[in-house]
């Protein structure tokens, strides 16, 4: 199966084709378009010309063009789900929860390009400003360069496409490099929906190359990048004065307070931590337990976290799979052994089987370990004992990252005292930090990103304020 590019409404053949392989299996499911700085100014070139006819297309069009994509997307949700959990590796029940979600984040979409509105300035308010008539609007950038993780190949491409089209932009779209045949899949149905040709374009291969043309070009008026800090950095000290929205890294903590129910909340955890292998950027990589609580909640941790199946991606009972490359399999048992060394406790797990790394949960893990301080995004799970909950949040805010946190506590006071004092961008009480829905703004401090996701947040960042200004 070869794939091309999608450039101005066709399918573009490219120079170079690559394999692409399963990370569960290792067999080659496809070969892949390699585009190179031709193919990539093509894209921009029909990102450019299509910007015109998207500024002006009225919201109502804008929305519906996003309601049969979503309508599109459930009338082959089954395939779609099954090209996640092939390229990805991602388990199909699991990836068919995504699929939902992907529809409903175009919905979202859909309603939001309905709502895209200014305000009226009260002029007269200031001296000077008498007989004036003044309100704001908000008008599309122009070409946006998104650039988008493996770990949700549809959701986060959504996240990024759906608010890009709602606000009337153009869109160079660099998916994974392990997952591009859903976003191949969303171009087929885009122009399906009645996408004009060029708003949309798929370019795939590297990620530096095409990463490097698409965040230098003058065209290009907005970069929109979830993956790691490194590369989220860069991108920045790169990008001039474009606009920026990042996604970056995380190593999400969960505070469990006394007086938690601890099974009312265990199963909830061990599937924040494990979900997707922990290749999650809000997965659940540290848990602060008080001391009260710390050896109960640990049994009943590693027992719920040994009752877990492994296995194909592709069998509707597997709970959890491959990790996406053999380097990251490998990086994974080298921060075990390193947590290990510095005197964390293996409780469970510790094992690989090709690329599957068996959920591992480790105790007294030292703050200076790897799966303390960095970002896993791997089935590892860090448990670490603490006297009060002050202690907990002064050990979460430890942290290079602030993205999501969560707490359990029965104490409202202790509650609004977290809710501000952790150092994120999402505090989640009585819940786990992975909790998301899609209209919500997402996003992080500190090397966790800039800007913010979640619709109606991100057409406001891919768009410009204008204000408009009468004298009667």
């Amino acid at each position: 199966m070869r794939k091309h590019l999608f450039i101005e409404g066709k399918w573009v053949e490219a120079g170079e084709y690559r394999p692409l392989f399963s990370p569960y299996s290792g067999e080659q499911i496809a070969e892949i378009a390699y585009a190179g700085a031709a193919e990539v100014q093509r894209a921009l070139v029909a990102a450019e010309r299509a910007r015109p006819l998207m500024a002006r297309m009225p919201a109502h069009e804008r929305a519906a063009i996003l309601e049969r994509l979503a309508a599109l997307i459930r009338e082959r949700a089954e395939e779609c789900a099954g090209i996640i959990a092939l390229e990805a590796a991602k388990p199909l029940k699991t990836a068919r929860l995504e699929v939902e979600r992907t529809i409903a984040t175009y919905k979202f979409a859909a309603e939001e390009a309905k709502r895209i509105h200014g305000e009226t300035i009260p002029m007269d308010a200031a001296p000077g400003g008498e007989d004036r008539v003044a309100y704001t609007i908000r008008q599309p950038l122009g070409v946006i360069a998104a650039i988008t993780p493996f770990n949700f190949p549809m959701n986060l491409v959504a996240h990024k496409v759906g608010p890009a089209l709602a606000a009337g932009n153009t869109l160079v779209l660099k998916p994974a490099g392990q997952t591009p045949l859903s976003a191949l899949l969303l171009a087929e149905l885009l122009q399906q929906a009645g996408l004009p040709a060029g708003a949309l374009n798929v370019v795939t291969g590297s990620g530096s190359a095409i990463g490097d043309l698409l965040v230098t070009d003058e065209r290009v008026k907005a970069v929109t990048f979830t993956g790691s800090p490194e590369v989220g950095i860069a991108i920045r000290s790169k990008a001039g004065l474009k606009k920026v929205v990042l996604e970056l890294g995380s190593n999400s903590a969960l505070i469990v307070d006394q007086g938690t129910d601890v099974d009312g909340m265990i199963a909830r955890a061990v599937t924040g931590a494990f979900s997707y292998a922990g290749q999650v950027c809000i997965s659940i990589q540290r848990i602060y337990v008080h001391e009260q609580l710390f050896d109960e909640f640990v049994g009943k941790f590693v027992k719920q976290t040994e009752m877990l199946r492994l296995g194909d991606p592709l069998d509707l009972q597997t709970d959890l799979s491959a990790v996406i490359s053999a380097r990251d399999a490998k990086r994974a048992m080298e921060w075990i052994a390193d947590a290990e060394k510095s005197g964390a406790v293996v409780a469970t797990g510790n094992r690989k089987e090709g690329n599957v790394v068996h959920p591992t949960v480790l105790l007294h893990v030292d703050a200076a370990s790897s799966v303390s301080c960095r970002e896993a995004f791997a089935p590892i799970v860090m448990i670490n004992k603490i006297a009060s909950v002050e202690e907990g949040i002064r050990l979460v805010n430890d942290s290079r990252y602030g993205l999501q946190a969560g707490i359990y506590t029965q104490n409202i006071r202790t509650a609004f005292a977290a809710a501000e004092t952790l150092e994120v961008g999402g505090v989640m009480i009585n819940d786990i930090p992975t909790f998301r829905v899609d209209q919500m703004p997402y996003g992080g401090v500190k090397e966790s990103g800039t800007g913010r996701e979640g619709v109606k947040y991100a057409v406001e960042e891919l768009t410009e304020l204008k204000l408009i200004c009468f004298k009667k």
